[in-house]
């Protein structure tokens, strides 16, 4: 048996600025328009994207970011300094 190391990576892919609905749109735009995370041709995703799941889902989850956004920010951003 041979002796494997095991590496463990975390990475923060980024946090929105604010709790709001634009602020999380914005966020999702630059994370959901990358090729590495939807490997789907543009002209067919940014329709999808635009129309429907930006301005659904940033409305939706706004309310559950304020629900734990901290006074110093994001809770993801402010652990992620701290490390």
């Amino acid at each position: 048996m041979t002796n494997l190391k095991i590496g463990v990576i975390l990475a923060n892919l980024g946090t929105p600025d604010s709790p709001s609905p634009k602020d999380i749109s914005r966020y999702l735009w630059q994370f959901l328009t990358d090729p590495r995370v939807v490997d789907l041709p543009r002209y067919k995703w940014y329709p999808l994207l635009k129309a429907i799941i930006l301005p659904l889902r940033s409305k939706r989850v706004a309310k559950d970011y304020r629900s734990i956004w901290t006074e110093q920010g994001s809770p993801l951003m402010v652990f992620t300094e701290q490390q």
